[in-house]
């Protein structure tokens, strides 16, 4: 494939942009080469400047649950549409609120935000607040925006760069954070009988996306709210990847698990930049201008954002829906489940006839494909895949038509815009790739 526009586009945004991208892994760092810029997306499918098409694997990383350029959210968002931004209130966020309420078991009340990043910050002082102490354990891997106190052996990005934490974060900010391995009940058991009164929270994501999807352990987030109950600390779930997407009532549904708080972003705005974080009502009363603890933003629960976040939900809702009978959100998780387990089994068969070491790890839509041996169940583990195998496996798969994660350590998603031709040409194409690179 040719790629002369987007190579000229990247020159041009070098000279503007650091590292000529918006977000790092963009920038194609860790594989090699340069960036694709896209023009268009419809359904499972994208388009580059050069007007080359691919299958998307990515969803925008996630939240395209619906697909590129969905109907129903493109009506929903220009239904709604009577400015870009007010910095006043609109019934539309009251309207998304309630869907969050309805469907997360755990959450009571909600306040929106820009992304996931302000939602985590917010959440995590609150959790100070409430609690009247200061420090957070977060695991090694598990990415939770590029917060200071949490940029710490981050995963995502960070790992993909090799960048065990960022410059300009201060010890002082990253004093209060205490790093343990993800899946390690022994090791959250040693902080907190080390500092157990000091500490505020543990914040997790409750299915790890940001090494590579890596799901919990047996038993593991149960431990996570016993221990935290036991000692004083809230526990927060991070479900800004899995917040209906593993399922409606998200991971904290699929594992029966009540956080005291959630982070959510990714599909709640279909594609628009949003975020939220909820919980319990007598935490949320804290925050202003209810009670003492300040949080405010000039776009939170910007109107076109909660518009297509809408769009989305009712999208997902009536998914599969008999005419005229009841919604039943189930149904899509139902259907994606099946398709990304169809196209898991295929890319198996094609890596065993190649002979290369993979190992699959899936959570219902999403899935990571380690160029390894033998599971992953936490960062040091992730980090022993062939990266520069996998480099030359996403260029052969770019080069076929498929757009997959630019890094090792990401996701692969898919939509309910995927079809089973989609899936069977992805596979056909993994395994032309996977015979290239021997």
């Amino acid at each position: 494939m040719e790629h002369r526009r987007s190579e000229q586009a990247f020159r041009a945004a070098q000279k503007v942009m650091p590292g000529g991208v918006s977000s790092p892994v963009r920038a194609f760092g860790s594989v090699g080469g340069t960036p694709v810029f896209m023009k268009a997306g419809y359904g499972a499918e994208v388009t580059d400047v050069d007007g080359n098409r691919y299958i998307d694997m990515l969803s925008s990383w996630g939240p395209l649950i619906l697909g590129h350029a969905e109907p129903k959210v493109m009506r929903a968002m220009y239904a709604g549409f009577g400015g870009t931004s007010f910095g006043a209130p609109t019934p539309n966020e009251t309207r998304l609120a309630k869907m969050l309420v309805e469907a997360l078991p755990s959450v009571e009340m909600v306040r929106f935000v820009s992304s996931g990043t302000e939602a985590t910050m917010s959440a995590l002082r609150l959790a100070r607040a409430a609690t009247g102490r200061d420090k957070i354990v977060k695991f090694a891997g598990c990415y939770h925006g590029h917060v200071d106190a949490l940029l710490v052996q981050a995963g995502s990005g960070v790992a993909t760069l090799g960048l065990p934490d960022s410059p300009g974060v201060t010890k002082g900010t990253s004093g209060d954070t205490i790093v343990v391995p993800y899946n390690s009940i022994d090791g959250v058991k040693e902080a907190f009988a080390a500092e157990g009164d000091k500490i505020a929270a543990v914040i997790v994501e409750p299915v790890a996306a940001n090494m590579g999807v890596v799901p919990p352990a047996s038993g593991f987030l149960e431990e996570l709210r016993t221990i935290t109950e036991q000692n004083g600390a809230l526990l927060i779930f991070d479900e800004v990847v899995t917040g209906f997407r593993v399922g409606y009532s998200g991971a904290q549904g699929m594992f029966d698990i009540d956080p005291d708080l959630t982070i959510l972003g990714k599909v709640i705005g279909g594609g628009l930049p949003i975020g939220a974080y909820g919980g319990r009502k007598d935490l949320m009363s804290q925050i202003a201008p209810s009670g003492p603890v300040y949080q405010a933003g000039t776009l939170a629960g910007n109107p076109m954002s909660v518009a297509a976040g809408i769009g989305t939900i009712r999208g997902i809702q009536r998914f599969a829906s008999a005419p005229g009978g009841a919604d039943d959100p189930a149904g899509l998780y139902a259907h994606l489940d099946r398709l990304t387990g169809h196209l898991v089994e295929g890319l198996q068969e094609r890596g065993k006839r190649a002979g290369i070491p993979l190992t699959f790890q899936r959570i219902g839509s999403m899935f990571t494909l380690f160029f390894k041996d033998g599971p992953v169940g936490n960062l040091q583990e992730a980090k022993e895949s062939d990266t520069q195998r996998f480099g030359r496996f996403f260029h052969a798969m770019l080069n076929e038509g498929v757009y997959w994660p630019p890094s090792q350590f990401e996701a692969v998603f898919l939509s309910a815009a995927h079809s089973a031709q989609h899936v069977d040409d992805v596979v056909a194409a993994a395994g032309r790739a996977l015979e290239r690179i021997g």
